[in-house]
């Protein structure tokens, strides 16, 4: 039998320990047969967080729709190695029933931005935009380059980030422009 070292031993008997302790961790097995182990306060704080985005997203797109333009969700990414506009997967979430009994559910895949959003300016003129919905109006490196993108290959007329503000106890929304909000190092166009 092969020794192992005393860090992976210890990685090991940590998993042990969360996998015995049902009361405050849940353990599921990934693709390799290792355990993997995870708070399930963290995972209730998961759902919450997913559950308070998603009424955010729904709260945005009602917002833009009352400001007169037509919204739809973009189902649509950027492949930034092919550099290319790709359809996004559909994804299949498979759930148990019961002993041997699974059932599933095909949900369509989120793309990036979030939304398109049109509105007419003149006759055959239209305004464009993408419309990314985060929480605290942060994006990541990889999706500050996908915008970058979007508005040098002039997909969208620009790029708006929707962010939740609090003021008291309501929520509201605000609207930050990406050309403007990361100013030159993303913009090329």
């Amino acid at each position: 039998m092969k020794k192992v070292d005393k860090e992976n031993k210890d990685k090991i008997m940590e998993r042990i320990e969360r996998a015995g302790d049902a009361e405050n961790y849940e353990t599921s097995w990934d693709e390799k047969g290792m355990p993997v182990s995870k708070e399930k306060t963290e995972m209730k704080k998961g759902r919450i967080s997913k559950a308070r985005g998603a009424r955010f997203e729904l709260k945005v797109r009602a917002d833009l729709e009352s400001k007169g333009r037509v919204v739809d969700k973009w189902s649509n990414n950027v492949d930034l190695e092919k550099k290319e506009v790709i359809p996004v997967k559909r994804l299949f979430k498979k759930f148990s029933l019961g002993i041997g009994h699974y059932r599933g559910v095909s949900t369509i895949g989120t793309g990036f931005p979030d939304f398109i959003s049109i509105k007419p300016v003149t006759e055959g003129l239209y305004s464009v935009i993408g419309v990314e919905v985060k929480m605290n109006g942060t994006l990541s490196k990889i999706e500050k380059q996908k915008c970058a993108w979007y508005l040098e290959n002039k997909v969208f007329s620009s790029i708006w980030i929707a962010k939740a503000v609090k003021k008291g106890k309501k929520i509201e929304i605000e609207y930050d422009d990406f050309k403007e909000k990361y100013g030159e190092k993303y913009n090329k166009t």
